[in-house]
């Protein structure tokens, strides 16, 4: 058993008869009052995100999470398939799993966390940025702004992304995973 203090982001926990990663948390004590954490969970099973606050020195159930590198392979409906970089043992994960499915390419390396309990995949990490080529932008208006204005494209696994007027066709831009958002052009 574990206490508050052994929170940290990316942490497993058992709670509410369900696995949740912590996702963000926050120390907080009061002037006035005893000290307590806030946490935003994320269900490992269902992919609901729920708030909740802990008392300090609350004890809470961890669990025991390996770490493994897997390289997507592809996709086929909504189930993903992975192979292991290190045992080439490849699993099959579904879309619900992942946090964004629509930016995966083909031979991406992720991080899978897999409980060493049942020998089950629990969460998927992308990198933190990923470099897509777009396939369709259409062109910009020069002219026709008056502040940073950004138009839809298509990336070459589907998704579509927000990008300033100055991307076009066949240009390679860096996206940042957590938020689906376009960083920069490579």
């Amino acid at each position: 058993m574990a206490s508050t203090a052994d929170i940290r982001n990316g942490l497993c926990i058992k709670f509410n008869h369900d696995i949740y990663k912590i996702v963000e948390f926050l120390h907080v004590k009061p002037g006035k009052g005893p000290a307590f954490v806030r946490t935003k969970l994320k269900s490992l099973t269902s992919g609901k995100v729920l708030d909740n606050t802990f008392s300090a020195g609350h004890k809470i159930d961890v669990v025991r999470v390996e770490t493994h590198t897997f390289q997507f392979l592809y996709a086929e409906g909504n189930d993903f398939h992975f192979m292991n970089s290190e045992s080439f043992e490849q699993i099959t994960l579904n879309k619900d799993v992942l946090d964004a499915p629509d930016l995966l390419k083909e031979g991406t390396n992720v991080m899978v966390q897999i409980n060493t309990e049942t020998d089950l995949p629990l969460a998927v990490d992308m990198p933190a940025s990923i470099v897509l080529e777009v396939t369709y932008a259409e062109p910009g208006v020069k002219g026709n702004t008056a502040t940073n204005a950004t138009k839809p494209a298509t990336v070459e696994t589907g998704a579509t992304v927000n990008v300033p007027l100055f991307i076009n066709e066949g240009d390679k831009i860096k996206i940042d995973t957590a938020t689906g958002k376009y960083m920069e052009r490579v």
